[in-house]
Order: C-alpha cells, then sequence, then structure tokens
C-alpha cells in the first residue's frame, strides 16, 4: 500500500509521515518512506544523522538504464522521461533491502529505509525545475510491485505544487496534513479541485488542534474527509529535539490517530490495470505537451498494450 502525506509548507507533514513510517516499521511492517519534497528534512525527523546519502534523482541515467532492462520498446536511457511506463522486459521492482536499487539509493534510520529525491544543488539553481528530481519518484513508484502488507510512505511536495506531474494519482491513500485555520483549509480545498477525476482517495489529518473549537472547525470544513486530528504531543516535541523514544510511547490518542490512518490505507485495495491506465494517460500528456519533441520520437510508441504490472507481471 502506497500513502502520500501532502499539505502547506509547516502544516507537520513531514514529522506525520515519519512518524507514521516509524509507526509501521514498529508493527513488524516492512516499509519504504521517501523524501520527494524540495526541503528534504525527511531523514531527519527519522533520526538519520550519518553522512548525505545518494539520492535518486541525482543519477537519472543510471535509474533509466536500469528500469528499461531488455524492454524492446525503449531504444536506450536517453528515450526515457519521468513518465514512460513499465512493459515487458521492464526491471520490476520490490522492497527487498538487498535489491541493487535500495542498495545504492537508500539507508536506514529510526527502523525505516528510505529514499530521498535530492536537495537543488549550485548547477540547479536558476536553469533546472525541482519536478526533473521528482520525476525519479514518479518512474521508481511505476516500476515498483509492491505486494500485500507492503507499505510505501512518500512526504510530498508541499501544497498544489504536486500538481505539476502525474506523481499525485500514485497513491492508495493522500492525506492532507492541515492546521485548523483558513489557510490549511484552503489548501484542502485546492488540492481537492485539482484532484478531482483522477481517483485520488483524500483524506484530512487535522494538526496542532489545542481544543474542541478545533475539531469542530475541522469538520464544518472537511466533513467526512477528516481522518482525526494531532493534538498537543511532548513526545513530539522531544523527538524534534533528537530525543527519539518509540513510537508506542506516544500518546494514546496520538497513537489511536495512527491506528486510523493505518486502517483507512488498509481499507484500499488497488485496482492494477486502472493504475497502469493512469501511468499511460500521464506518458500520452507529457509526450505531446514537451517528451516527443525533447526525444526526438514518438514516445507513444513506448507503451505495450499489452502489460499490466502487478504480481502476475511479476511472476511473468
Amino acid at each position: 500500500m502506497r500513502i502520500a502525506f501532502v499539505g502547506k509548507g509547516g502544516s507537520g507533514k513531514t514529522t506525520s509521515a515519519a512518524v507514521f513510517s516509524r509507526y509501521l516499521a514498529e508493527l513488524g511492517r516492512p516499509v519504504l518512506a521517501i523524501d520527494a519534497d524540495i526541503n528534504q528534512h525527511l531523514g531527519q525527523a527519522l533520526g538519520h544523522d550519518g553522512p548525505p546519502q545518494r539520492a535518486l534523482g541525482s543519477d537519472l541515467p543510471w535509474l533509466k538504464d536500469h528500469l528499461r532492462g531488455t524492454n524492446p520498446r525503449i531504444a536506450s536511457a536517453d528515450a526515457m522521461i519521468k513518465t514512460t511506463p513499465p512493459g515487458r522486459g521492464s526491471r520490476l521492482l520490490d522492497l527487498d533491502p538487498d535489491g541493487e536499487l535500495l542498495q545504492r539509493f537508500s539507508v536506514e534510520a529510526g527502523g525505516v529505509r528510505h529514499l530521498v529525491t535530492g536537495e537543488f544543488d549550485e548547477a540547479d539553481i536558476g536553469v533546472s525545475c525541482y519536478h526533473s528530481k521528482t520525476g525519479a519518484v514518479e518512474l521508481y513508484l511505476n516500476h515498483l510491485v509492491d505486494g500485500p502488507g507492503e507499505y510505501v510512505v512518500v512526504d510530498m511536495t508541499a501544497g498544489a505544487d504536486a500538481f505539476a506531474s502525474g506523481l499525485f494519482t500514485r497513491f492508495d491513500l493522500t492525506v492532507l496534513v492541515s492546521e485548523p485555520t483558513r489557510r490549511g483549509i484552503g489548501v484542502y480545498q485546492q488540492y481537492a479541485e485539482h484532484a478531482l477525476g483522477h481517483g485520488v482517495e483524500l483524506r484530512v489529518l487535522g494538526n496542532k488542534v489545542t481544543d474542541a473549537d478545533d475539531v469542530a472547525y475541522l469538520r464544518e470544513q472537511v466533513g467526512d474527509a477528516l481522518i482525526g486530528w494531532f493534538g498537543q504531543s511532548a513526545w513530539v516535541r522531544a523527538a524534534e529535539r533528537g530525543a527519539v523514544a518509540p513510537v508506542a510511547a506516544l500518546e494514546p490518542e496520538n497513537l489511536e490517530v495512527l491506528d486510523a490512518v493505518l486502517t483507512a490505507l488498509d481499507a484500499r485495495e488497488r485496482d492494477w490495470a486502472a493504475y497502469h491506465r493512469g501511468t499511460v494517460e500521464f506518458h500520452l500528456r507529457n509526450a505531446a505537451a514537451w517528451g516527443n519533441k525533447a526525444v526526438g520520437a514518438d514516445l507513444a510508441a513506448q507503451i505495450d498494450p499489452d502489460f499490466s504490472p502487478g504480481m502476475s507481471a511479476v511472476r511473468a
């Protein structure tokens, strides 16, 4: 199952993503956390204090060549764009930490294996778009076949910036973290409007809630989309200072919120055929908008009409 945490900057989405990832790990669930935010703080929130890890978006030629495998519809890594879908011969991925890709790019922190998209560096400033880096995550997820009981947690870019690519459709559940304020609700309304018609299961997680009036405001504004809310947390404050305790020690009322999020996520069922149709749809959009011209070829030819990902494709 895949879950994305979104929201305006400063809403607490990175902290929420980190706590939920650690919660899954402590339950013994296989989990991969991915930092797809331009502000790369998820690793720190998980407790990573070692040297900087290799970023997934830092070596796109290797990533593309690895994923294309022996797919005859893709002549070279140079012919791939961020939306190129897998087909017969493509290398499909799993969450095995000993796999070549995770060995190359991931590290473990707080009991959670995680990937980073990569920060802007000096060469990017003024000439590059951050979505050239998040495109690496989109490629990764489009080639990932996560099995039952496995989880991917993604900390997304802030606000509506997520809609600059098809990445926002790659999740079984999207949780928008919102403070009980007009600005927080405004981001939810904007996100819901943009996501309409794309099969996005969107829920709201209240944060920095102090009293019943805050809860009532959230309920009034988002209705049944409200999945729960985090109140003040000494556990989180201590964790932000570096004193990380087991998630089981979280305040009971806040721990119940994590239970509710997991229950909602586990209730989802992925339709691999529909998921792949979304992959193809955004590939055709990008091919027509800029990809064909950039590559100098008709990228619609990369689509394998008889292929659908999922466990059946892995067995094949």
